[in-house]
């Protein structure tokens, strides 16, 4: 009990100890009077003497002795002097081989980029061989542009440096210089400024160093596929070869292309690994195969057999069951769907049906899943020329009212000079890939400068022809034409002239060989087609054969990239029948935006006693223009200046009697589906009754 109490007492001793010795507030240290009057304080001052601020010493003074220092300062030591020595002949210097590029600067070779951007080479030897490619890519990535405002400076310009050094050593391990060097300067201003009189120019001097070349080569289990001698062939990198990264991307993508092409649908490459050794020179690539089996096509499925059924596309697919698996014939067969316009979504994948057994391949099913698009489409179109007038056009169609993409179509045309309701049936991919089976019913009325005609057809066709995505090199359609039309001349100064009524049966062919490089706007490449048109004809109780025959030929050069010549020849004739046995419908005529610009639609060729067109059996056009590129609309309007001329013959032989030429000058302006035409002709040597100028406007050029 004693201990606890003087263990109390000691901690309050303790503390009471600790509050005398607390260090004092600041308000304990202000006095009193400083609180009352603090001017008169302050000029008292305080108590003591100041202390006088030393001299400042100046550098040269010399120091004084230093007290309890007993060393003498060393400008009074005395050295002795020290013994020459003599070269010894036994010494023999190392020969130390340092492997290093030859570097001159003076005599560097520079290539200005910019005004303010230059890059220097001043590496002699090895030479730097890459130089033209590395300065192009340079160009295009270089972050460094004209200094043309006040708020540019140095820092700004630096900045930019830093990012462009950067840029040239990613650019240098590239093309496989790993051990590679920048030195950068900026000339053009003076040291301790930001800003320069002139305009600052940054330099770069690239020294690339030894190019390094591929070492060992890792190509996974490419060894395992069955073709594995065509499929290393295709990866065209050796050890030894200099080494670039773009041709690792390049070479990856061929071989990925090969195992595509030659059977290997589950084929797997990893992404590329490069192992760099500096001792050596050399990177080792590794580039992870698995070719996964190799298989032959099996079946086309539908996952909507009703819409489209897998019987079908197997119709439509370029390859057979048992074939050998294209990767490019899948992505065709996809492409086809597509354009059957059908459909708003199409998958094509492969899928195993039997796994490869030893040498023997497996086979793989196409399964194709599709989704249905609007298949209900309402059309309409107006057309002007100044010769033919206006021409409204509507139609509303079906286009797998009869499946698979059978359409049903009706369409009407009201027009200055004619009238049409017509209803089509049309079955595409019928019988093979892209062949259409066309059947059309039509009741037409023209009223034209060359003839009146009531008219009733019936048209049925197969052909080939070429789409907007599958232009082909060879077309051709062979059909039936059955047709009772009422015909007379057009009425003139209020003479009516008398009807003739012709039953007219057709087999009409064509064929088609197309070189050019675009269906709507060709700039290269030539096509030549003929038609032929064996008939019969039956009017007023007598019966006449003949045949209709036509060649067009067209032929288009590219002069540069703003400059495309294109011309056009063509050659008709009716053979068998005099004139007056052919209904005026089936005759030749010129003029219009399709044949003679200048001249109204088919108003050039012999007339009758009463001055309007009669038709001939003969016909002769030829057509020339150059069709040049703007800089206007980002280059999408063009100048088309053009010349045609034409003649129509009443013989089968052409006389040449009479040559209508036309010229004047056109505008395009190119679209995502093909160019919108106006051209503005004028007849050269008109009759009275021609028009002083014409307009044509359309979609696609003229020829």
């Amino acid at each position: 009990m004693k201990s606890a109490v003087g263990v109390l007492a000691l901690a309050h001793s303790a503390l009471v100890l600790a509050q005398d010795t607390a260090p004092p507030r600041l308000e304990d240290l202000i006095p009193d009077s400083a609180v009352e009057n603090p001017d008169d304080w302050a000029q008292q001052g305080v108590e003591g003497e100041i202390e006088e601020v030393a001299p400042e010493i100046e550098p040269d003074t010399p120091i004084g002795p230093l007290p309890g220092e007993t060393l003498a300062w060393p400008d009074e030591i005395e050295l002795p002097p020290l013994d020459s020595l003599e070269p010894e002949e036994d010494i023999e210097f190392a020969d130390l081989d340092i492997a290093g590029p030859e570097v001159t600067f003076a005599d560097a070779e520079t290539r200005q980029i910019t005004d303010e951007l230059i890059l220097g080479f001043p590496q002699l030897e090895p030479p730097f061989t890459e130089d033209g490619d590395f300065i192009e890519r340079f160009a295009a990535l270089s972050t460094i542009r004209e200094l043309d405002s006040d708020e540019d400076n140095l820092a700004q310009l630096a900045a930019r440096a830093r990012e462009d050094e950067e840029l040239l050593g990613e650019l240098l391990r590239v093309y496989g210089y790993y051990d590679g060097r920048i030195v950068r300067s900026i000339g053009g201003v003076e040291p301790g400024e930001d800003r320069s009189e002139t305009r600052p120019v940054v330099r770069f001097d690239i020294i690339p160093g030894e190019r390094f070349t591929y070492g060992a080569i890792d190509l996974g289990n490419l060894a395992s596929a069955p073709d594995a001698g065509v499929l290393r062939d295709s990866f065209e990198i050796q050890p030894g070869d200099p080494l670039n990264s773009d041709k690792i991307v390049e070479e990856q993508f061929d071989l990925d292309r090969m195992l595509g092409e030659t059977g290997y649908p589950f084929a797997a490459i990893d992404a590329p690994q490069l192992l760099i050794d500096h001792e050596r020179t050399e990177g080792d690539l590794t580039l992870a195969v698995e070719p996964n089996g190799k298989y032959v096509f099996g079946e086309v499925t539908s996952n909507d057999p009703r819409f489209l059924s897998g019987r079908h596309f197997s119709t439509i697919a370029r390859f057979d069951p048992g074939d050998v698996y294209q990767r490019s014939l899948q992505f065709d067969l996809r492409r086809a769907i597509t354009a059957t316009g059908l459909v708003s979504s199409v998958t094509v994948t492969p899928r195993e049906v039997q796994p490869p057994q030893g040498d023997e391949p497996g086979v793989v099913a196409m399964d194709v899943a599709v989704e249905r698009a609007e298949l209900r489409t309402i059309a309409g179109a107006i057309g002007y020329g100044s010769e033919e007038g206006f021409r409204i056009q509507a139609s509303w169609e079906h286009r797998n009212l009869f499946p698979p993409e059978g359409s049903l179509r009706l369409r009407g045309i009201a027009g200055t000079q004619e009238q049409l309701a017509g209803v089509t049936f049309r079955k595409n991919n019928f019988r093979g890939r892209d062949r259409v089976l066309t059947v059309d019913a039509f009741a037409t009325t023209i009223d034209s400068p060359a003839f009146d005609a009531n008219t009733v057809s019936l048209i049925a066709n197969y052909e080939r022809l070429s789409t907007l995505l599958f232009q082909k090199p060879l077309s051709w359609s062979a059909g039936i034409e059955l047709v009772a039309t009422d015909e007379r001349p057009p009425v003139v100064n209020g003479v009516v002239q008398p009807r003739q009524t012709f039953f007219v049966a057709a087999l009409p062919l064509y064929t088609q060989l197309d070189t050019s490089d675009d269906l709507l706007d060709p700039t290269r490449g030539f096509r030549l087609s003929a038609r032929l048109s064996p008939e019969v004809s039956r009017s007023n109780g007598m019966q006449s054969f003949y045949l209709r025959a036509q060649t067009d030929g067209s032929y288009y050069q590219q002069i540069n990239d703003r400059v495309v010549l294109a011309g056009r020849v063509t050659y008709g004739m009716i053979p068998g029948a005099p004139l007056q046995a052919i209904a005026p419908s089936r005759r030749f005529y010129a003029g219009g935006g399709g044949s003679v610009r200048g001249y109204g639609f088919r108003e050039i060729g012999p007339t009758n006693a009463l001055g309007e067109p009669s038709g001939g059996r003969s016909l002769v056009e030829v057509a020339a223009e150059a069709r040049i590129r703007t800089g206007f609309f980002d280059g999408a309007l063009s100048v088309v200046p053009f010349v045609d001329a034409g003649s129509v013959s009443p013989s089968v032989t052409p006389d040449f009697d009479e040559i209508k030429i036309g010229a004047g000058i056109g505008v395009r302006y190119a679209t995502g589906f093909g160019p919108i035409r106006v051209d503005v002709g004028v007849p050269l040597n008109p009759d009275p009754d021609d028009s002083p100028v014409a307009v044509y406007v359309s979609l696609g050029q003229a020829f």
